[in-house]
């Protein structure tokens, strides 16, 4: 007599709702380790380095490119919070010092570029804003937006996280776009002063 074995199929036991959410929970599992792979590849550019290229517009649309005005002399790249829903006391207050300070670095022979970084939305109009509330810029002091985050980036400053856009960050680039300080800050409030950067131009 023959025996014949039943061939059994395994049936998951759990609901049509639990896999999907077992699935989706992978998925999403997937796309964090994914996104921190990027972001640990993203690395911000070191002390003596060439500081990556890059061209911004101003709110009212004119073209800035990086190394054409490092090719003038020293510049001092200070990234700001920018919009991140609101605009930012902290970046308001270090501005405004930056642009009081405005002939001591050019007496230093050092022009100042701000990068306001946020949400494409309407970032030209709240970057107008933001100018609203200052003096006006002198001559060596220019205000870009970075409406993609194509420059945070770039630079590996992206502060990925709800009502964040970019680490504050000040950079000193010499003629050939060598970094010659840089300080990145991981808080709203720990900012390079005027202060701050003049001392370090007198010594580089």
């Amino acid at each position: 007599m023959t025996c014949l074995k039943a061939r059994h199929k395994r049936i998951d036991p759990r609901p049509d709702g639990s896999r999907f959410l077992f699935a989706f929970r992978a998925a999403i599992g997937v796309s964090i380790l994914c996104m921190a792979v990027v972001s640990a590849l993203a690395q911000s550019p070191a002390i003596g380095s060439k500081a990556p290229d890059f061209t911004l517009s101003t709110p009212t649309g004119v073209s800035v490119r990086l190394s054409q005005d490092t090719a003038k002399g020293k510049t001092v790249l200070v990234v700001l919070r920018g919009f991140p829903g609101y605009q930012c006391p902290y970046c308001e207050r270090q501005v405004h010092d930056f642009v009081e300070h405005a002939s001591d670095f050019h007496a230093q022979k050092a022009d100042i570029l701000l990068v306001y970084p946020g949400p494409p939305a309407e970032l030209d109009q709240h970057a107008k804003e933001f100018l609203s509330k200052q003096a006006e810029l002198p001559s060596n002091v220019k205000l870009v937006i970075d409406p993609d985050y194509k420059m945070t980036n770039l630079y590996g400053l992206r502060w990925d996280a709800p009502h964040e856009t970019a680490y504050p960050s000040t950079f000193i680039l010499d003629v050939q776009g060598k970094i010659l300080f840089e300080k990145i800050s991981h808080s709203h409030g720990d900012r390079t002063t005027a202060a701050d950067v003049l001392a370090q131009l007198v010594t580089k």
